[in-house]
């Protein structure tokens, strides 16, 4: 289930996208981008609905991802599958 990122409390929405940001098997290539710098992209992606904040019920559990993401995984970026 989509989660507006405007719901979620500031200090909740940092936690979730610097956990997101340092999760095991991030890859960014050679260079290495400040911790500060990924949190602000991901942020301007969520602004820009490009990434939304997803809800698994069956896991219950929280992540963000891509509209990509979802519609390959054949769910609705706006609400549920």
């Amino acid at each position: 289930m989509h989660v507006p990122w405007q719901e979620i409390p500031p200090d909740t929405l940092d936690n979730l996208i610097e956990e997101f940001v340092t999760r095991d098997g991030t890859d960014y290539g050679e260079t290495e981008i400040p911790l500060t710098t990924r949190v602000e992209q991901v942020r301007r992606q969520l602004r820009r609905g490009e990434a939304v904040v997803w809800f698994d019920e069956a896991t219950e559990t929280v992540s963000i991802l891509s509209r990509q993401q979802l519609q390959e995984m054949g769910l609705d970026p706006d609400g549920e599958s």
